[in-house]
């Protein structure tokens, strides 16, 4: 039985698409082991059809953090027998790519992102340089390469170039309501959802903002943590909120699959700070589709090539908490559209799913099993 050791940073409690791929893998035959890191308010992780390990950082966020996970991850991985290294994202990719040539094995990478191009990095031209070195280091040299959607896949193709594969980061398939949702009548609550986390770049601020602006029914939840925790708490209060927003901290990923069905509007507001984000294919907007609930979305590239397969979301074409207010509004007067949204979500659903996606990564997977058989 070929193994694969996969690597992200995070701790893998709420990993869905690594949760995914790792499942997806054993059920072809092979054997996996999944590493993140353990943090000081890591949860027990669930019995999982795949091995795990968490490895423990003196240092939790920036430079040091990412020098000290790195060391200990190829130090870690020298002392493990594998067939291949699994480098998630570029911020795994050295440890992996260095194993893999000290041992002669297989490399692959998994770009969930841009990574030389998401804001806390554009921002710093330093620390982009020296992430970009690293990647015009590794990446031409590696055979099996993946990403998230079409658009990243054809810009690292001819960046880097080697071939990139799409493996989409879409949701398993869900039982499928009988029919189309309708909005709630105008003395219930209408329930705006953001399930991700609460980042920069993410417009959770134009969210908050916009929610004053709206009919007292209108709440929001948030679902999830982040770097601006604190600031996004401090701004709900401070428009007066706290019965309108809600915050609902992490959740655990079978949790969310309750949860998400329960909102009436999802959103995924990406502000263009970078292309990682411009060129962007979020999990979080399957997770609705699979849901049944109609989506506002940012009118990017790939968004809107969704779209004109099945008609489920709706456009944003800029970020402005007034323009939010009156997307919302709109929306909340005309039942016809939301309607005409929600059962596309339906048609949507039947393809937009893992089931789908993960033939395509179990052909990369298969392919290095024969050359690992040869």
């Amino acid at each position: 039985m070929p193994k694969v050791i996969f690597t992200v940073t995070n701790d893998l409690s709420y990993d869905q698409r690594m949760q995914r791929i790792s499942s997806s893998l054993v059920s072809a035959g092979w054997e996996v082991v999944l590493v993140g890191r353990l943090r000081p308010n890591s949860k027990t992780l669930p019995n999982f059809p795949f091995a795990t390990q968490r490895l423990k950082c003196w240092f939790d966020q920036g430079k040091w953090f990412y020098i000290e996970y790195n060391i200990r991850l190829f130090f870690w991985l020298l002392k493990q027998s594998t067939d291949v290294y699994g480098a998630i994202d570029l911020d795994t990719i050295l440890p992996n790519f260095w194993a893999a040539r000290w041992k002669g094995k297989v490399c692959t990478y998994d770009a969930h992102e841009y990574f030389t191009e998401v804001p806390e990095v554009v921002r710093r031209p330093r620390i982009q340089a020296v992430w970009a070195a690293i990647a015009d280091r590794t990446i031409p040299k590696l055979k099996y390469c993946y990403t998230v959607g079409p658009a990243l896949a054809r810009i690292f193709s001819e960046k880097y170039g080697v071939p990139f594969r799409v493996v989409r980061n879409v949701p398993q398939a869900k039982a499928l309501a009988e029919s189309p949702r309708h909005l709630p009548t105008s003395d219930q609550p209408f329930i705006l959802l953001y399930q991700g986390a609460l980042n920069e770049g993410r417009g959770i601020e134009y969210l908050l903002a916009a929610l004053p602006l709206l009919p007292e029914r209108v709440q929001l939840w948030l679902a999830g943590e982040g770097d601006l925790s604190q600031s996004l708490r401090a701004q709900a209060a401070s428009l007066g909120l706290a019965d309108r927003a809600r915050f609902l901290g992490f959740v655990q990923p079978h949790d969310l699959h309750t949860l998400t069905p329960k909102a009436d509007l999802g959103f995924n507001l990406l502000e263009n700070k970078g292309l990682s984000y411009y060129y962007s294919l979020a999990n979080k907007a399957f997770d609705y589709v699979q849901a049944g609930i109609p989506s506002l979305q940012m009118a990017f590239p790939e968004y809107q090539a969704l779209q004109t397969e099945h008609p489920c979301f709706f456009l944003l074409e800029s970020l402005d908490a007034q323009l939010l207010a009156e997307q919302i509004k709109e929306i909340l007067e005309h039942p016809s559209a939301y309607q005409q949204r929600a059962k596309a979500c339906l048609e949507a659903a039947k393809y937009w799913t893992w089931e789908n996606e993960e033939r395509i990564l179990q052909e990369v997977y298969r392919e290095i099993a024969q050359r690992l058989a040869s």
